[in-house]
Protein backbone atom coordinates (compact mmCIF):
# COMPACT_ATOMS: atom_id res chain seq x y z
CA UNK A 1 0.00 0.00 0.00
CA UNK A 2 1.08 3.64 -0.19
CA UNK A 3 0.60 6.10 2.25
CA UNK A 4 -3.06 6.97 1.35
CA UNK A 5 -3.70 3.08 2.14
CA UNK A 6 -4.26 2.59 -1.67
CA UNK A 7 -3.52 -1.07 -2.66
CA UNK A 8 0.16 -0.74 -4.84
CA UNK A 9 0.08 -3.60 -7.42
CA UNK A 10 3.06 -4.66 -8.98
CA UNK A 11 4.17 -7.67 -11.50
CA UNK A 12 6.31 -10.14 -10.41
CA UNK A 13 9.30 -8.95 -12.23
CA UNK A 14 9.18 -5.32 -10.84
CA UNK A 15 9.06 -7.05 -6.95
CA UNK A 16 11.87 -8.94 -7.99
CA UNK A 17 13.93 -5.97 -8.95
CA UNK A 18 12.58 -3.65 -5.71
CA UNK A 19 13.41 -7.36 -3.57
CA UNK A 20 16.82 -6.96 -4.59
CA UNK A 21 17.65 -3.22 -4.02
CA UNK A 22 16.45 -3.64 -0.28
CA UNK A 23 18.80 -6.99 -0.45
CA UNK A 24 21.74 -4.98 -1.66
CA UNK A 25 21.03 -1.67 0.75
CA UNK A 26 20.93 -4.52 3.79
CA UNK A 27 24.08 -5.57 2.86
CA UNK A 28 26.18 -2.42 2.50
CA UNK A 29 24.75 -1.57 5.79
CA UNK A 30 26.28 -4.44 7.51
CA UNK A 31 29.99 -3.51 6.13
CA UNK A 32 32.43 -6.62 7.07
CA UNK A 33 30.07 -8.52 8.83
CA UNK A 34 28.61 -8.60 12.27
CA UNK A 35 31.64 -10.10 13.91
CA UNK A 36 33.81 -7.58 12.99
CA UNK A 37 31.43 -5.27 13.92
CA UNK A 38 31.24 -6.75 17.57
CA UNK A 39 35.13 -6.64 17.84
CA UNK A 40 35.13 -3.19 16.75
CA UNK A 41 33.31 -2.40 19.52
CA UNK A 42 34.87 -4.16 21.97
CA UNK A 43 38.21 -1.64 21.17
CA UNK A 44 35.86 1.02 21.78
CA UNK A 45 35.40 2.41 18.77
CA UNK A 46 32.02 3.26 17.01
CA UNK A 47 31.44 1.53 12.94
CA UNK A 48 31.63 4.25 9.72
CA UNK A 49 28.13 4.29 9.81
CA UNK A 50 27.41 5.01 13.60
CA UNK A 51 30.20 8.06 13.50
CA UNK A 52 28.00 9.64 10.37
CA UNK A 53 24.94 9.36 12.17
CA UNK A 54 26.44 10.80 15.41
CA UNK A 55 28.27 13.67 13.59
CA UNK A 56 25.13 14.55 10.93
CA UNK A 57 21.57 16.07 11.63
CA UNK A 58 19.30 13.21 12.21
CA UNK A 59 18.10 11.90 9.02
CA UNK A 60 19.92 14.50 6.79
CA UNK A 61 22.96 11.81 5.78
CA UNK A 62 22.61 10.93 1.99
CA UNK A 63 25.12 8.15 0.45
CA UNK A 64 27.32 8.36 -2.34
CA UNK A 65 28.36 4.70 -3.95
CA UNK A 66 27.32 2.50 -1.29
CA UNK A 67 27.61 -0.31 -3.86
CA UNK A 68 31.05 0.34 -5.06
CA UNK A 69 33.51 -2.66 -4.78
CA UNK A 70 37.14 -3.36 -5.79
CA UNK A 71 38.19 -4.24 -9.24
CA UNK A 72 41.17 -6.32 -7.70
CA UNK A 73 41.83 -9.80 -9.06
CA UNK A 74 44.93 -11.00 -7.44
CA UNK A 75 45.82 -12.54 -4.33
CA UNK A 76 42.11 -13.99 -4.38
CA UNK A 77 40.40 -10.50 -4.02
CA UNK A 78 38.12 -10.99 -6.58
CA UNK A 79 36.11 -14.09 -4.23
CA UNK A 80 36.08 -11.36 -1.73
CA UNK A 81 33.86 -8.12 -2.05
CA UNK A 82 32.20 -5.72 -0.03
CA UNK A 83 29.62 -3.21 -1.18
CA UNK A 84 30.89 0.20 -0.26
CA UNK A 85 34.62 -1.10 -0.33
CA UNK A 86 35.75 -0.21 3.35
CA UNK A 87 34.57 3.56 2.95
CA UNK A 88 30.82 5.37 3.75
CA UNK A 89 30.99 8.85 1.42
CA UNK A 90 28.04 11.36 0.95
CA UNK A 91 26.62 14.21 2.30
CA UNK A 92 24.18 15.94 4.52
CA UNK A 93 24.13 18.98 7.37
CA UNK A 94 25.63 19.81 10.36
CA UNK A 95 23.56 21.93 12.06
CA UNK A 96 21.45 22.59 9.09
CA UNK A 97 24.77 23.33 6.88
CA UNK A 98 25.38 21.17 3.82
CA UNK A 99 28.54 19.09 4.59
CA UNK A 100 30.67 16.68 2.57
CA UNK A 101 31.86 13.71 4.42
CA UNK A 102 33.66 9.83 4.13
CA UNK A 103 34.26 7.72 6.87
CA UNK A 104 36.81 4.45 6.57
CA UNK A 105 35.25 1.34 7.07
CA UNK A 106 37.32 -1.06 9.25
CA UNK A 107 35.34 -3.94 9.32
CA UNK A 108 35.99 -4.02 5.63
CA UNK A 109 39.62 -5.10 4.96
CA UNK A 110 41.07 -3.07 7.62
CA UNK A 111 39.85 -0.27 6.02
CA UNK A 112 42.49 0.07 3.73
CA UNK A 113 42.74 2.27 0.60
CA UNK A 114 41.70 0.68 -2.41
CA UNK A 115 41.77 2.31 -5.90
CA UNK A 116 37.48 2.20 -6.05
CA UNK A 117 38.08 3.32 -2.22
CA UNK A 118 40.05 6.47 -3.15
CA UNK A 119 37.90 7.35 -6.42
CA UNK A 120 34.60 7.47 -3.65
CA UNK A 121 36.83 9.94 -1.72
CA UNK A 122 37.70 12.33 -4.50
CA UNK A 123 34.16 12.35 -5.99
CA UNK A 124 32.75 13.67 -2.92
CA UNK A 125 35.92 15.81 -2.57
CA UNK A 126 34.95 17.41 -6.03
CA UNK A 127 31.63 18.08 -5.09
CA UNK A 128 32.81 19.77 -2.18
CA UNK A 129 34.97 21.96 -4.27
CA UNK A 130 31.84 22.70 -6.76
CA UNK A 131 29.67 23.25 -4.25
CA UNK A 132 31.82 24.91 -1.51
CA UNK A 133 30.87 23.25 1.24
CA UNK A 134 33.45 21.96 4.23
CA UNK A 135 34.94 18.15 3.93
CA UNK A 136 35.10 16.24 6.96
CA UNK A 137 37.02 13.09 6.69
CA UNK A 138 36.93 9.97 9.44
CA UNK A 139 40.09 7.73 9.13
CA UNK A 140 40.01 4.39 10.58
CA UNK A 141 42.24 2.41 8.00
CA UNK A 142 45.73 0.03 8.20
CA UNK A 143 46.45 2.17 5.07
CA UNK A 144 47.37 0.94 1.39
CA UNK A 145 45.67 -2.13 0.00
CA UNK A 146 48.62 -4.05 -0.44
CA UNK A 147 46.92 -6.48 -2.86
CA UNK A 148 46.66 -3.28 -5.33
CA UNK A 149 50.15 -2.35 -5.15
CA UNK A 150 50.86 0.86 -7.08
CA UNK A 151 46.28 1.41 -8.00
CA UNK A 152 46.43 1.78 -3.93
CA UNK A 153 49.14 4.01 -3.79
CA UNK A 154 48.20 6.16 -6.56
CA UNK A 155 44.81 6.37 -5.35
CA UNK A 156 46.46 8.19 -1.67
CA UNK A 157 48.04 10.10 -4.39
CA UNK A 158 44.88 11.33 -5.78
CA UNK A 159 43.14 12.45 -2.42
CA UNK A 160 46.44 14.68 -1.42
CA UNK A 161 46.15 16.63 -4.71
CA UNK A 162 42.61 17.04 -4.50
CA UNK A 163 43.39 17.63 -0.52
CA UNK A 164 45.49 20.69 -1.89
CA UNK A 165 43.57 22.39 -4.53
CA UNK A 166 40.36 22.36 -1.51
CA UNK A 167 43.09 23.81 0.49
CA UNK A 168 42.23 27.49 1.54
CA UNK A 169 38.75 27.29 -0.76
CA UNK A 170 36.50 24.75 2.08
CA UNK A 171 37.48 23.95 5.24
CA UNK A 172 39.02 20.81 5.54
CA UNK A 173 38.50 18.73 9.13
CA UNK A 174 40.15 14.89 9.15
CA UNK A 175 39.00 12.99 12.44
CA UNK A 176 41.65 10.01 13.39
CA UNK A 177 39.46 6.84 14.87
CA UNK A 178 41.99 4.81 14.65
CA UNK A 179 45.24 3.77 12.74
CA UNK A 180 46.68 6.10 10.48
CA UNK A 181 50.07 5.13 9.06
CA UNK A 182 52.10 5.45 6.01
CA UNK A 183 51.72 7.65 2.99
CA UNK A 184 47.85 7.72 4.59
CA UNK A 185 48.94 10.29 7.24
CA UNK A 186 49.90 13.07 4.72
CA UNK A 187 45.93 13.72 3.86
CA UNK A 188 45.09 14.86 7.26
CA UNK A 189 47.94 16.86 7.50
CA UNK A 190 47.36 18.81 4.43
CA UNK A 191 44.01 19.41 5.76
CA UNK A 192 42.82 22.57 8.39
CA UNK A 193 42.13 20.63 11.61
CA UNK A 194 43.25 16.98 12.96
CA UNK A 195 41.62 15.86 15.45
CA UNK A 196 42.54 12.33 17.17
CA UNK A 197 40.99 10.00 19.81
CA UNK A 198 42.83 9.28 23.07
CA UNK A 199 43.99 5.00 23.32
CA UNK A 200 42.60 4.30 20.23
CA UNK A 201 43.42 6.39 17.39
CA UNK A 202 47.39 6.97 16.20
CA UNK A 203 49.23 8.58 13.40
CA UNK A 204 52.70 7.66 12.21
CA UNK A 205 55.01 7.27 8.49
CA UNK A 206 56.75 4.47 10.12
CA UNK A 207 55.56 2.01 12.91
CA UNK A 208 57.34 0.62 15.48
CA UNK A 209 58.88 -2.32 14.33
CA UNK A 210 59.90 -0.33 11.61
CA UNK A 211 61.35 2.09 14.11
CA UNK A 212 63.21 -1.19 15.75
CA UNK A 213 64.98 -2.01 12.62
CA UNK A 214 66.26 0.84 11.57
CA UNK A 215 66.93 2.90 14.91
CA UNK A 216 66.57 0.34 17.61
CA UNK A 217 64.25 2.03 19.36
CA UNK A 218 62.05 0.33 21.24
CA UNK A 219 58.57 2.23 21.14
CA UNK A 220 54.76 1.88 21.68
CA UNK A 221 52.41 2.56 18.97
CA UNK A 222 51.06 4.87 21.61
CA UNK A 223 54.49 6.76 22.52
CA UNK A 224 55.30 7.11 18.81
CA UNK A 225 52.07 8.67 17.17
CA UNK A 226 49.20 8.18 19.75
CA UNK A 227 46.83 11.68 20.76
CA UNK A 228 48.67 12.46 23.77
CA UNK A 229 52.39 12.53 21.42
CA UNK A 230 50.87 14.49 18.72
CA UNK A 231 48.74 17.29 20.92
CA UNK A 232 51.90 17.83 22.98
CA UNK A 233 55.20 17.03 21.81
CA UNK A 234 54.99 17.21 18.07
CA UNK A 235 51.83 19.32 17.28
CA UNK A 236 50.45 17.39 14.32
CA UNK A 237 47.03 17.26 15.92
CA UNK A 238 45.02 19.92 16.73
CA UNK A 239 41.97 18.62 19.40
CA UNK A 240 42.83 15.28 21.31
CA UNK A 241 39.89 14.00 22.85
CA UNK A 242 38.82 11.24 25.87
CA UNK A 243 36.90 9.62 23.52
CA UNK A 244 34.63 9.36 20.31
CA UNK A 245 31.34 11.09 20.96
CA UNK A 246 33.44 13.86 22.71
CA UNK A 247 35.31 14.15 19.74
CA UNK A 248 32.17 14.14 17.27
CA UNK A 249 31.04 17.19 19.26
CA UNK A 250 33.65 19.01 19.21
CA UNK A 251 33.96 19.11 15.71
CA UNK A 252 30.60 20.18 14.96
CA UNK A 253 31.29 22.83 17.68
CA UNK A 254 34.32 23.81 15.39
CA UNK A 255 32.63 24.66 12.21
CA UNK A 256 30.36 26.72 13.66
CA UNK A 257 33.07 29.39 13.79
CA UNK A 258 34.04 29.14 10.16
CA UNK A 259 32.17 30.06 7.45
CA UNK A 260 31.29 27.35 3.94
CA UNK A 261 33.69 28.63 2.13
CA UNK A 262 36.34 31.23 1.03
CA UNK A 263 33.63 33.47 -0.64
CA UNK A 264 31.37 33.09 3.03
CA UNK A 265 31.21 35.19 6.08
CA UNK A 266 30.30 32.83 9.03
CA UNK A 267 26.99 33.33 9.89
CA UNK A 268 26.38 35.72 13.16
CA UNK A 269 25.52 33.49 16.12
CA UNK A 270 22.41 34.44 18.24
CA UNK A 271 24.16 36.71 21.30
CA UNK A 272 22.66 37.72 24.54
CA UNK A 273 24.35 40.91 26.52
CA UNK A 274 25.62 38.55 29.52
CA UNK A 275 26.00 39.74 33.27
CA UNK A 276 29.89 39.85 33.52
CA UNK A 277 31.04 42.58 34.97
CA UNK A 278 34.33 43.84 32.51
CA UNK A 279 36.20 46.34 35.30
CA UNK A 280 37.92 42.87 36.31
CA UNK A 281 40.11 43.50 33.46
CA UNK A 282 41.52 46.33 35.36
CA UNK A 283 42.97 43.81 37.89
CA UNK A 284 44.55 40.98 35.51
CA UNK A 285 48.03 42.28 34.58
CA UNK A 286 50.20 42.79 37.58
CA UNK A 287 52.41 45.36 39.19
CA UNK A 288 55.61 43.52 38.78
CA UNK A 289 56.65 43.30 35.33
CA UNK A 290 58.05 40.20 36.05
CA UNK A 291 55.36 38.63 37.59
CA UNK A 292 53.23 36.16 35.03
CA UNK A 293 49.30 36.52 34.67
CA UNK A 294 47.12 34.39 32.30
CA UNK A 295 46.11 35.29 29.43
CA UNK A 296 43.62 33.12 29.16
CA UNK A 297 41.80 35.10 31.78
CA UNK A 298 42.05 38.35 29.43
CA UNK A 299 40.36 36.30 26.52
CA UNK A 300 37.88 34.82 28.82
CA UNK A 301 37.16 38.58 29.75
CA UNK A 302 36.33 39.98 26.71
CA UNK A 303 34.77 37.62 24.16
CA UNK A 304 31.24 36.47 24.60
CA UNK A 305 30.74 33.98 27.35
CA UNK A 306 31.69 29.97 26.91
CA UNK A 307 32.56 31.28 23.39
CA UNK A 308 36.60 30.44 23.32
CA UNK A 309 37.15 27.09 21.71
CA UNK A 310 41.38 26.84 22.32
CA UNK A 311 42.98 24.89 19.31
CA UNK A 312 46.61 23.31 19.86
CA UNK A 313 46.00 23.39 23.96
CA UNK A 314 48.80 21.24 24.77
CA UNK A 315 51.16 22.74 22.18
CA UNK A 316 53.58 25.33 22.40
CA UNK A 317 51.68 26.74 25.67
CA UNK A 318 53.80 29.84 25.29
CA UNK A 319 51.48 30.97 22.63
CA UNK A 320 47.43 30.53 22.57
CA UNK A 321 45.40 30.23 19.81
CA UNK A 322 41.59 29.25 19.51
CA UNK A 323 38.24 30.84 18.42
CA UNK A 324 35.84 33.19 20.14
CA UNK A 325 32.97 35.81 19.28
CA UNK A 326 32.24 38.74 19.51
CA UNK A 327 28.28 39.55 19.86
CA UNK A 328 27.98 36.47 17.90
CA UNK A 329 30.62 37.01 15.77
CA UNK A 330 33.58 34.36 15.20
CA UNK A 331 37.20 36.05 15.83
CA UNK A 332 40.72 34.25 15.31
CA UNK A 333 42.49 34.71 18.82
CA UNK A 334 46.40 35.13 19.34
CA UNK A 335 47.69 35.69 22.24
CA UNK A 336 50.95 35.54 24.04
CA UNK A 337 51.02 33.73 27.55
CA UNK A 338 53.20 35.35 30.12
CA UNK A 339 52.38 31.80 32.11
CA UNK A 340 54.71 30.23 29.84
CA UNK A 341 58.36 30.72 29.08
CA UNK A 342 57.12 34.15 30.29
CA UNK A 343 55.13 34.56 26.81
CA UNK A 344 58.35 34.51 23.87
CA UNK A 345 58.12 33.53 20.95
CA UNK A 346 59.84 30.40 19.75
CA UNK A 347 60.22 27.68 17.17
CA UNK A 348 57.13 25.92 18.06
CA UNK A 349 54.98 29.18 19.29
CA UNK A 350 55.64 30.81 15.56
CA UNK A 351 54.47 27.39 13.68
CA UNK A 352 51.60 27.36 15.84
CA UNK A 353 50.16 30.73 15.56
CA UNK A 354 51.76 31.03 11.77
CA UNK A 355 49.30 28.20 9.85
CA UNK A 356 46.28 29.55 12.42
CA UNK A 357 46.73 33.39 11.29
CA UNK A 358 46.65 32.02 7.45
CA UNK A 359 43.92 29.56 7.86
CA UNK A 360 41.53 32.64 9.56
CA UNK A 361 42.77 34.56 6.66
CA UNK A 362 42.01 31.65 4.05
CA UNK A 363 38.17 32.02 5.54
CA UNK A 364 37.54 35.79 6.50
CA UNK A 365 37.93 35.42 9.98
CA UNK A 366 38.82 38.34 11.52
CA UNK A 367 41.76 38.47 13.74
CA UNK A 368 42.58 39.55 16.92
CA UNK A 369 45.86 39.46 19.14
CA UNK A 370 46.71 39.88 22.33
CA UNK A 371 50.44 40.78 23.14
CA UNK A 372 52.73 40.46 25.82
CA UNK A 373 55.84 39.41 24.60
CA UNK A 374 59.50 39.90 25.67
CA UNK A 375 61.08 38.87 22.72
CA UNK A 376 62.44 35.62 20.73
CA UNK A 377 64.10 32.74 22.71
CA UNK A 378 67.36 32.68 22.87
CA UNK A 379 69.78 29.80 22.59
CA UNK A 380 71.58 27.49 20.33
CA UNK A 381 68.87 24.83 20.35
CA UNK A 382 66.50 27.79 18.66
CA UNK A 383 69.16 28.97 16.42
CA UNK A 384 70.40 26.17 15.19
CA UNK A 385 66.88 24.88 14.64
CA UNK A 386 66.13 27.91 12.71
CA UNK A 387 64.47 30.41 14.91
CA UNK A 388 64.99 32.59 12.01
CA UNK A 389 62.80 31.24 9.25
CA UNK A 390 60.18 30.14 11.60
CA UNK A 391 60.00 33.27 13.72
CA UNK A 392 59.16 35.21 9.69
CA UNK A 393 56.62 32.59 9.15
CA UNK A 394 54.24 33.93 11.73
CA UNK A 395 55.56 37.59 10.49
CA UNK A 396 55.00 36.42 7.09
CA UNK A 397 51.77 35.27 7.94
CA UNK A 398 50.21 38.51 9.66
CA UNK A 399 51.50 40.85 6.60
CA UNK A 400 49.77 38.64 4.01
CA UNK A 401 46.89 38.42 6.31
CA UNK A 402 43.84 40.64 4.83
CA UNK A 403 41.29 40.03 7.19
CA UNK A 404 40.36 42.73 9.67
CA UNK A 405 43.38 42.67 12.20
CA UNK A 406 42.97 44.20 15.76
CA UNK A 407 45.89 44.12 18.73
CA UNK A 408 45.43 44.44 21.99
CA UNK A 409 49.01 45.05 23.76
CA UNK A 410 48.28 44.44 27.52
CA UNK A 411 51.77 44.82 28.74
CA UNK A 412 55.18 44.04 27.09
CA UNK A 413 55.93 44.20 23.38
CA UNK A 414 60.11 44.38 22.81
CA UNK A 415 62.02 44.17 20.00
CA UNK A 416 61.48 42.55 16.71
CA UNK A 417 58.91 40.65 18.76
CA UNK A 418 56.63 43.78 18.82
CA UNK A 419 56.80 43.87 15.29
CA UNK A 420 55.44 40.26 14.39
CA UNK A 421 53.07 40.27 16.72
CA UNK A 422 50.25 42.31 14.32
CA UNK A 423 51.99 45.68 14.59
CA UNK A 424 50.46 49.01 12.68
CA UNK A 425 53.98 48.39 10.55
CA UNK A 426 52.56 44.92 9.34
CA UNK A 427 49.29 45.73 8.05
CA UNK A 428 47.06 45.92 11.46
CA UNK A 429 44.20 47.44 10.79
CA UNK A 430 43.64 48.67 14.98
CA UNK A 431 46.23 49.00 17.86
CA UNK A 432 45.19 49.34 20.87
CA UNK A 433 46.99 49.33 24.34
CA UNK A 434 46.58 49.35 27.61
CA UNK A 435 48.38 51.98 30.23
CA UNK A 436 50.16 49.01 31.38
CA UNK A 437 51.84 48.55 27.84
CA UNK A 438 55.45 48.72 28.17
CA UNK A 439 56.67 49.33 24.00
CA UNK A 440 60.43 49.43 23.80
CA UNK A 441 63.49 47.41 21.79
CA UNK A 442 63.90 45.47 25.21
CA UNK A 443 63.71 45.43 28.75
CA UNK A 444 64.64 48.21 30.70
CA UNK A 445 67.72 46.43 32.64
CA UNK A 446 69.05 45.14 29.51
CA UNK A 447 69.00 48.39 28.07
CA UNK A 448 70.01 50.48 30.95
CA UNK A 449 73.20 48.34 30.71
CA UNK A 450 73.66 49.24 27.04
CA UNK A 451 72.64 52.77 26.77
CA UNK A 452 74.59 53.68 29.98
CA UNK A 453 77.48 51.73 30.13
CA UNK A 454 80.12 54.24 30.63
CA UNK A 455 78.12 55.97 33.40
CA UNK A 456 77.74 52.56 35.54
CA UNK A 457 80.96 51.43 34.75
CA UNK A 458 82.28 54.81 36.13
CA UNK A 459 80.21 54.31 39.43
CA UNK A 460 80.88 53.95 42.85
CA UNK A 461 77.55 52.00 43.67
CA UNK A 462 77.26 49.82 40.25
CA UNK A 463 74.16 48.74 41.33
CA UNK A 464 72.39 51.73 42.47
CA UNK A 465 73.84 53.13 39.36
CA UNK A 466 71.88 50.34 37.02
CA UNK A 467 68.82 50.84 39.10
CA UNK A 468 68.38 54.78 38.75
CA UNK A 469 69.54 54.37 35.01
CA UNK A 470 67.03 51.65 35.13
CA UNK A 471 64.07 53.58 36.27
CA UNK A 472 65.00 56.33 34.09
CA UNK A 473 64.03 54.14 31.00
CA UNK A 474 61.09 52.73 32.61
CA UNK A 475 59.80 56.45 33.11
CA UNK A 476 61.05 57.46 29.24
CA UNK A 477 60.03 54.24 27.37
CA UNK A 478 58.33 51.40 29.25
CA UNK A 479 55.16 53.11 28.57
CA UNK A 480 52.79 52.90 25.41
CA UNK A 481 52.43 56.96 25.09
CA UNK A 482 55.69 57.17 22.64
CA UNK A 483 53.57 54.65 20.11
CA UNK A 484 50.76 56.46 20.36
CA UNK A 485 52.66 59.61 19.93
CA UNK A 486 53.83 58.25 16.22
CA UNK A 487 50.18 56.76 15.44
CA UNK A 488 51.75 53.78 16.07
CA UNK A 489 49.09 53.00 18.65
CA UNK A 490 45.75 54.14 17.72
CA UNK A 491 44.29 54.72 21.37
CA UNK A 492 45.32 53.79 24.96
CA UNK A 493 42.92 52.41 26.77
CA UNK A 494 41.28 51.49 30.06
CA UNK A 495 41.71 47.51 30.48
CA UNK A 496 37.73 46.98 31.34
CA UNK A 497 36.41 48.75 28.18
CA UNK A 498 38.41 46.34 25.73
CA UNK A 499 35.54 44.34 24.69
CA UNK A 500 33.50 47.65 23.81
CA UNK A 501 36.13 49.24 21.66
CA UNK A 502 36.90 45.58 20.00
CA UNK A 503 33.07 45.18 19.18
CA UNK A 504 33.20 48.83 17.82
CA UNK A 505 36.18 48.54 15.71
CA UNK A 506 35.49 45.40 14.24
CA UNK A 507 31.89 46.60 12.56
CA UNK A 508 33.64 49.82 11.45
CA UNK A 509 35.84 46.94 10.07
CA UNK A 510 33.50 44.79 8.89
CA UNK A 511 33.43 46.11 5.13
CA UNK A 512 37.41 45.78 4.95
CA UNK A 513 38.62 45.56 1.36
CA UNK A 514 42.09 45.08 1.07
CA UNK A 515 44.21 43.06 -1.96
CA UNK A 516 47.97 41.67 -2.12
CA UNK A 517 49.92 42.77 -5.65
CA UNK A 518 49.26 40.56 -8.29
CA UNK A 519 51.06 37.52 -8.23
CA UNK A 520 50.65 33.31 -8.74
CA UNK A 521 51.84 32.95 -4.84
CA UNK A 522 54.17 34.35 -1.95
CA UNK A 523 57.06 32.21 -0.89
CA UNK A 524 56.73 31.66 2.64
CA UNK A 525 59.68 30.76 4.73
CA UNK A 526 59.06 27.04 4.88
Amino acid sequence: MDDSGKKIFLNHGSEKKFQRLEDANNEALKGGGERRIEIQHKKGKLTARERLSLLLDKGSFHEIGKFVTHRSAEFGLEKEKYLGDGVVTGYGTINGRLTYVYAQDFTVFGGSLSESHAVKIVKIMDLALKNGAPIVGISDSGGARIQEGVDSLGGYADIFYKNTLASGVVPQISVIMGPCAGGAVYSPAITDFIFMVEHTSYMFVTGPKVVKTVTHEEVTAEELGGASTHSSKSGVTHFSESNEIECIQKVKSLLSYMPQNCEELTAASDYKDSLAIPGILNEIVPDNPEEAYNIKDVILGVVDPDSFLEVQEEFAQNIVIGFGRLEGRSVGIVANQPMVLAGVLDIHASQKAARFVRFCDCFNIPLLVFEDVPGFLPGTHQEWNGIITNGAKLLYAFCEATVPRITVITRKAYGGAYDVMNSKHIGADMNFAWPTAEIAVMGAKGAAEIIFKKEISKARDYEKELTRREKDYIEKFANPYIAASRGFIDEVIMPQSTREKLIAAFEMLQNKVDSLPKKKHGNIPL
